[in-house]
């Protein structure tokens, strides 16, 4: 697998064998960085479920700021960790930690976009995709997979999410999404009467 865009370009990314990885395609993540204008200058990403961190790694490479990959398996976190020495990533940081405990630590409204893969069988894009919505300010991007069409329109909260873009190939549907601006706070004095 390689990098397709950006400075890294045509940087090779070593894919481990472990159950429920899938690295999004190459014509996937062209596709998706096409919806995103090639360049994320000075964005603030973050890969939740990173696998191989081909979508992290790629946002990276197109000039992303910063760039926390999260990753449970410490296999592949310790690879992440030697992709980014190895291609020199500043700004790239590997969390070997459940992707779900870290969205609900992390600092709210600190991300620009949130790429959210989980393991097709977890089926832990709903629940990713709540936490990224507290992860993002208004009008912030995320970036979902799923195996069907149906899976992929149950994860999408209408009331957080706006529909941006959506396609597939093959088996992966994918949809790229918009932060809908938050409800205003109720004003202290009406809330008192």
């Amino acid at each position: 697998m390689r990098i397709i865009g950006g400075r890294l370009k045509r940087s090779r990314l070593a894919v481990a064998d472990a159950p429920g990885l899938r690295p999004t395609p190459d014509r996937v993540r062209e596709t998706l960085f096409n919806w995103l204008g090639q360049a994320l200058t000075g964005w603030r990403c973050l890969d939740l479920f990173a696998g191989s961190g081909a979508l992290g790694l790629e946002a990276a490479s197109r000039g992303a700021a910063r760039v926390d990959l999260v990753e449970r398996d410490p296999r592949l976190a310790a690879a992440l960790t030697q992709a980014c020495a190895r291609l020199q990533v500043d700004g790239a940081r590997v969390h070997a930690r459940d992707a779900l405990a870290f969205a609900a630590q992390a600092a709210p409204a600190g991300y620009d976009l949130v790429f959210v893969d989980p393991p097709y069988a977890d089926a832990l894009q709903r629940a990713a995709l709540a936490h990224a919505a507290r992860l993002l300010d208004d009008g912030g991007l995320a970036y979902v997979e799923a195996p069907g069409a149906d899976e992929l329109a149950r994860c999408i909260d209408p009331q957080l999410w706006d529909l941006q873009r959506s396609s597939h190939a093959g088996d992966v549907h994918y949809a790229l999404l918009r932060r809908r601006p938050r409800a205003p706070a109720a004003d202290a004095d009406a809330a008192s009467h």
